[in-house]
C-alpha cells in the first residue's frame, strides 16, 4: 500500500505516494526526476547515491524514502546557483577531478558536508572523507586536488 510523503529536496517541498519499502534514491530518481544522484550498487558500497540529509553526507540507496520526511534533502542539483556553479564543482571542473562523471556527483556532496567541518584538511583526512566514494576512472589524485583547491576558495569566501 502505497503512504503519501512530502519531502524537503534542494529548498523545493515535493509530494510523492511510495510504497514504504522505496529507497530515497528511487524517489528522488524515479519519482522526482532528480537524475543527477547515480545508482551503483544499491548496497552502500559505491557512494555514487550521495545527498546529503540535514547536512551529512548519505548514500540514498540505503534510506527508505519515508525516512527522509522532515529532513532537508541536497542533491547535486541543489549546488549550484543557477548558472553559477558551486565552488566544490567549479574546483573539479578546473582541476580535472572527474573523468566519466559517474561519481562526481557523490564525491563532490560528499566534499561538501565534509569541509564545512574541516575548512583546512589535510590530505589525509581528505582521503578518509571520501572513502566511502569509488571511482574507477581518475586514481584519486585529482579528486584529492581538487578538494584540496575548494578548501583554498571556501576558506577566501
Amino acid at each position: 500500500m502505497k503512504q503519501l510523503i512530502k519531502l524537503q529536496i534542494n529548498g523545493e517541498s515535493y509530494e510523492a505516494a511510495v510504497e514504504p519499502w522505496r529507497t530515497l534514491l528511487e524517489v528522488i530518481r524515479d519519482t522526482i526526476a532528480l537524475t543527477g544522484t547515480k545508482r551503483g550498487c544499491d548496497e552502500g558500497d559505491c557512494g555514487a547515491c550521495t545527498v546529503l540529509m540535514n547536512g551529512r553526507a548519505v548514500n540514498a540507496c540505503l534510506i527508505l524514502a519515508v525516512e527522509a520526511q522532515d529532513k532537508e534533502i541536497t542533491t547535486i542539483e541543489g549546488l549550484a546557483d543557477g548558472d553559477k556553479l558551486h565552488p566544490i564543482q567549479a574546483a573539479f571542473v578546473a582541476h580535472g577531478g572527474l573523468q566519466c562523471g559517474f561519481c562526481t556527483p557523490g564525491m563532490i556532496l560528499s566534499a561538501k558536508a565534509f569541509l564545512e567541518k574541516k575548512s583546512r584538511p589535510t590530505e589525509e583526512e581528505i582521503k578518509f572523507a571520501i572513502a566511502g566514494n569509488l571511482c574507477r576512472c581518475t586514481g584519486y589524485v585529482k579528486i584529492i586536488e581538487s578538494i584540496q583547491a575548494a578548501a583554498k576558495t571556501l576558506r577566501a569566501h
